[in-house]
């Protein structure tokens, strides 16, 4: 299975990054990635650019050393019903929205609350797709996460950061996620969450996490440029008969 897009990464303008965007997208080139998405933190993360970086996006080349680039946002999820911190006018210009929970951003809850939140975020019509739901920090329904991905068929990711050594608990709660996607075939994607550029494209212990629960590679947006950008497209044709 090959991986040729990458749509969770990080530049400098996150705070706690350290790669610009041309060198993301130069190490996505050498490493076979055709589209790159360049999605740093929403504004209430610590360290994080303001309303004005996401405002000016359009000024980025399409295409950089030969990688498509999709400008857009990790937006955070700052309540229990869902919200995001990046308002709708901004959302709406944007070519890709990733959302999740980050223990600077939101209050945390019981595991009903949390849950409450993150399939909130997930029901909101300006969310392409969600972020690392294996982070111990808030605990949630994994199963019931699951089966809405498969029901709004809204990819949740497969987060490779989330699976490195020493993350013993995350790793427990990848693989129980990963286990009830399989179950449930819900759209997924993986992302590297690369905050430096040897990052970019990394996926090793997802796809190695995705073989041994039995996740079928047409669950797989990264397979495919194509396949990705389709999917935005389509969803931003329903966006407007839902809100």
């Amino acid at each position: 299975m090959k991986m040729l897009v990458d749509l969770h990464t990080h530049t400098i303008s996150s705070g706690h990054a350290y790669s610009t965007i041309s060198e993301n997208a130069l190490a996505a080139s050498r490493k076979g990635l055709q589209l790159l998405g360049m999605t740093d933190h929403g504004p209430t993360m610590l360290g994080a650019p303001s309303l004005y970086h996401f405002g000016n996006l359009a000024i980025l080349p399409e295409e950089l050393h030969g990688v498509r680039i999709l400008p857009g946002v990790e937006a955070n999820i700052i309540n229990h019903e869902g919200e995001l911190d990046v308002p709708v006018n901004y959302l709406t210009r944007m070519k890709l929205v990733l959302a999740g929970l980050h223990v600077q951003c939101y209050p945390g809850g019981t595991i009903e609350q949390n849950t409450q939140a993150y399939i909130k975020a997930m029901e909101n019509p300006f969310t392409d797709m969600m972020v690392h739901p294996g982070r111990p920090e808030f605990e949630l329904d994994l199963e019931k996460i699951a089966y809405m991905s498969a029901q709004l068929q809204l990819p949740v990711e497969i987060n490779n950061s989330s699976l490195a050594a020493g993350k013993k608990e995350t790793q427990e709660n990848c693989h129980r996620f990963a286990s009830y996607m399989a179950k449930y075939k819900g759209p997924i994607i993986i992302g590297s969450d690369a905050h430096f550029w040897d990052r970019v494209g990394v996926f090793d212990r997802s796809l190695q996490l995705i073989e041994e629960v039995g996740i079928l590679e047409d669950q797989i947006l990264n397979t495919s440029p194509q396949r990705v950008l389709d999917y935005l497209q389509d969803r931003r044709r329903k966006r407007f008969t839902t809100i």
